[in-house]
């Protein structure tokens, strides 16, 4: 039996990292500035995270939702609390795909409505729901199309309220920033009308943070730029470090009813587990200001390549963040992985990602700068 192949591959296989660093078989070193699409939030293999979840395999690695689980309440708590949504219940999934499908199905029984609008470019994942709300007809199986869902413009509040006032929106779904995109980050006054018309429609405002979460930008969230607050907010990849697990944060207007929502492996021992190292790291090493400080760093370098013409359009948030170059970016990226030994993100034709791992340092952003002006 072979692998289905769905995937354009690097000639590149990591077997072991180490920080900022992932090696092949031969110990060649490559810097990782693209985390995996977001995911290794601190670090590979940083010590307390392999203390934490080899210890907790060691004892019980997993068992069903139907027994007590104090590692899901302290997640829960520690979450609330570097978040600032102590007041907020979390369900427990295994991917970002899934939180948001858990986040749509909690819209609608909240309102008992079924629309739901997007935005141009979105991408909330493959499951079907999620599916349903990304603006990409490659990734839609004439399965996933009959569900009800509104497109428009990210950043046209016009257009949001000619929808919204038509009375029949569950919930209007939106990503902190959008990643496969191209970093296109939604300006803080339209995510603060956002919040404003949805409240007047009672139409339920979900927080797609499974990229721009988890201190990326340099806040929690990165929403919170903005200063509101969502109803639902959907967690995962950098949550778990490389361990899948999701979640979705539950405002305290939604109530709980036994059996509305389920899954077999969310929220399990290991994925506790890990999670829990992922927060103590966070907090222990301050990573929300480096990321802060070192994603100002890269954004201040890339605009000083951008004024030489080299790229163009630098834009991001933190350590969330895209540029132009001319031609295909793909082979950009080619380069730099095989020439400079440089893992880098893509999105779109000309478009390269920067998602590094939230301890990186600007000694990491020189090194690519400087690889960088080589293309």
């Amino acid at each position: 039996m072979n692998t289905f192949d769905v995937y354009s591959l690097y000639p590149v296989e990591p077997v072991k990292g180490c920080g900022n660093y992932v090696y092949t078989a031969d110990s060649t070193e490559y810097l990782d500035l693209y985390g995996g699409h977001a995911v290794i939030s601190i670090g590979h293999a940083h010590p307390h995270y392999v203390e934490a979840v080899s210890r907790q395999v060691a004892n019980l690695g997993f068992y069903s939702n139907s027994v007590e689980n104090s590692l899901q309440t302290r997640l829960a708590e520690k979450l609330g609390k570097l978040s600032g949504y102590e007041d907020y219940s979390l369900f427990l999934c295994n991917s970002g795909a899934e939180a948001n499908e858990n986040a749509l199905k909690l819209a609608s029984f909240h309102t008992g409505k079924k629309r739901v609008l997007a935005f141009n470019k979105a991408f909330h994942g493959r499951t079907s729901g999620a599916v349903a709300v990304t603006d990409n007809p490659k990734i839609q199986s004439p399965f996933n199309c009959g569900h009800e869902v509104d497109f428009v413009s990210l950043g046209d509040i016009d257009a949001v309220e000619k929808v919204l006032s038509q009375g029949d929106t569950a919930a209007v779904i939106i990503e902190g920033i959008q990643g496969v995109a191209g970093i296109r980050v939604p300006s803080d006054e339209f995510m603060r009308q956002l919040r404003e018309v949805t409240r007047r429609h009672d139409v339920v405002l979900i927080l797609d943070e499974v990229q721009s979460g988890y201190g990326r930008t340099g806040k929690f969230f990165a929403h919170q730029h903005s200063g509101i607050r969502p109803d639902l907010i959907t967690v995962a990849k950098g949550m778990g470090n490389g361990f899948p697990i999701g979640g979705v944060l539950v405002s305290p207007e939604f109530k709980a009813t036994k059996g509305m929502l389920g899954t077999t492996f969310g929220g399990n021992h290991l994925g506790c587990a890990a999670a829990l190292a992922v927060l103590d790291v966070i907090d222990d090493e301050n990573l929300l200001d480096n990321a802060a400080e070192v994603g100002e760093y890269a954004l201040a370098r890339l605009k000083e390549l951008e004024a030489t013409g080299k790229i163009k359009d630098v834009r991001g948030r933190g350590l969330m963040i895209g540029f132009d170059i001319e031609g295909d970016a793909s082979v950009g990226r080619k380069r730099l992985l095989l020439e400079h030994h440089i893992f880098t993100g893509g999105a779109g034709a000309n478009t390269i990602r920067l998602l590094p791992a939230l301890n990186v340092t600007e000694k990491h952003i020189d090194q690519f700068i400087n690889a960088l002006k080589t293309l």
